[in-house]
């Protein structure tokens, strides 16, 4: 093998490489989300290596990911454990989320287009459908990608990309309490897309703050 062909088979290693490992971060990443790596659950690399058919090394760099996204924790003696939802942390989410939501809301007023109209309307449907349908997993999903896209509409490139790992967390604490909440964040939706459409800024901007504090009522509420 000569020089170029050892280095086309060593560029193709490392692009392969890459991809493996946004796999596995993708797939931890899921499965802490959706419950599956439940709170406090201890996490070697051994064992996610086994989980996901990988060898370590896609694990120890996906690890480094969702540590640095408050996912897991790495403790002495224990290694990874995966992150208990507390107060402090709740709070601290909901209060970054308010300032982003409700900036991003008035801005999707004064700048939405009628095909970014049309996405919150589908996205709104799609989550009264599986909320009818009890698919409360679907909902968690939905109610990321809503709000992802009032950001999208709002047309604020650096929301957009400080938002990114917010709602992986958002969708963490809203999968929790779901079943619960869907029905009134759905209306609470439809206001805000309702003040979008209308283009009135101040309006939305309220719907925003509005419903982001009724989320964090229900998320902070001590469950029975």
């Amino acid at each position: 093998m000569d020089e170029l062909d050892e280095a086309r088979v060593i560029r193709t290693i490392g692009a392969d490489h890459v991809a493996l490992r946004e796999q596995v971060l993708t797939e931890l990443r899921r499965r802490i989300v959706d419950g599956e790596y439940r709170e406090g659950e201890r996490l070697t690399e051994t064992r996610l290596a086994d989980d996901f058919g990988v060898s370590r090394n896609p694990v120890r760099e996906a690890l480094r990911v969702v540590e640095a996204e408050g996912f897991v924790q790495i403790l002495p003696r224990r290694g990874a454990v995966v992150t208990t939802l507390d107060e402090t942390a709740v709070r601290d989410l909901f209060a970054v989320r308010q300032q982003l939501e409700t900036l991003a809301a008035g801005l999707a007023a004064e700048r939405a287009t009628p095909e970014g109209i049309a996405t919150l309307r589908d996205l709104v449907d799609q989550a009264e459908a599986a909320t009818k349908a009890s698919d409360f997993d679907r909902v968690a999903e939905l109610n990321s990608e809503f709000h992802r896209a009032v950001i999208e509409v709002s047309g604020n490139r650096w929301l957009h990309s400080i938002s990114t790992a917010m709602y992986h967390h958002v969708h963490w604490v809203f999968r929790v309490g779901a079943a619960q909440r869907a029905p009134h964040s759905s209306e609470e939706h439809v206001r805000l897309v309702d003040a979008i459409e209308a283009g009135d800024a101040e309006t939305a901007s309220t719907a925003a703050r509005l419903h982001v504090e009724a989320a964090a009522q229900a998320a902070l509420r001590p469950t029975a």
